[in-house]
């Protein structure tokens, strides 16, 4: 078959005798209709197969180690339950297909942690009027999106339109930081709680050392008892800017202003 034929051409041309080997296989143009599993090449990791007519994808079912696949110009009508076991992926294509269910598309693909570029364009999903922002906000990783790079205000845009409730609290944050200090003491007291017992220091043999403050301990206990008497605190602020007047709305006998209620909030 044809299939077979391009096949054994591919491994003749890169010289593959395994098919462990096989990392990258390249079957474009060859007016294919189906491809039989490609599980024996279980390492693989570059697939062509655009310019077919390829029309669903059960062969990739094996093929855990592909970071780029390259699906565009077939006649692909739906991917459910066929690429979202490919975790690693970073680069697809599938520009130039059917694709009609965005919704479903999307969701096919929101396991890839790696994702970075991304073609869905020439299908008729892109169509919907939201269909960037609604990629955008599912899809966070891409960082190309139909040969377009993904702005930072488009990401701001996906997220107050799909997730105003989460947009809010991103926009009431007043300023946050991350404070050391003693636990049970308040933030900015110069006092610190001494530990129960008296630390043993080390002597000049001590190989065991505390990760966080780059002291060496004799004693692990010794090293984890400190760790836990200086964790860290992040303290964040909020304030309701809608009771913030405007440059525009203060008085220009510049009076002083009541102070604004702000929300305190420390986390360990």
């Amino acid at each position: 078959t044809v299939y077979y034929q391009a096949v054994e051409k591919q491994l003749k041309i890169c010289d593959f005798k395994r098919n462990v080997d096989v990392l990258v296989l390249y079957l474009a143009r060859q007016g294919l209709r189906s491809i039989p599993r490609l599980s024996r090449f279980h390492r693989l990791r570059y697939l062509w197969i655009n310019n077919n007519k390829i029309q669903d994808l059960p062969f990739l079912i094996k093929n855990y180690c592909l970071t780029e696949l390259y699906l565009n110009n077939n006649e692909l009508t739906d991917i459910s339950g066929a690429l979202k076991h490919l975790r690693a992926l970073q680069i697809l294509l599938l520009h130039n297909n059917q694709l009609k269910k965005l919704g479903e598309t999307v969701k096919e693909l929101k396991g890839m942690i790696s994702f970075q570029l991304l073609n869905l364009f020439h299908n008729p999903l892109a169509q919907d009027p939201d269909y960037r922002l609604y990629v955008i906000y599912l899809l966070p990783s891409v960082q190309i999106l139909d040969r377009k790079s993904v702005a930072q205000r488009e990401r701001e845009s996906a997220l107050h339109l799909y997730s105003h409730g989460r947009s809010s609290v991103v926009q009431s944050i007043a300023f946050g930081r991350r404070v050391n200090t003693p636990l049970g003491t308040t933030v900015g007291s110069s006092r610190c709680t001494q530990p129960s017992r008296r630390l043993m220091m080390p002597s000049d043999n001590a190989h065991l050392f505390c990760s966080f403050c780059r002291v060496p301990f004799e004693n692990t206990e010794d090293a984890i008892l400190l760790r836990a008497m200086t964790r860290s605190l992040m303290e964040f602020s909020s304030v309701d800017w809608n009771k913030v007047a405007t440059c525009q709305e203060r008085h220009p006998e510049n009076k002083a202003e009541e102070p604004h209620e702000k929300l305190t909030v420390q986390f360990r």
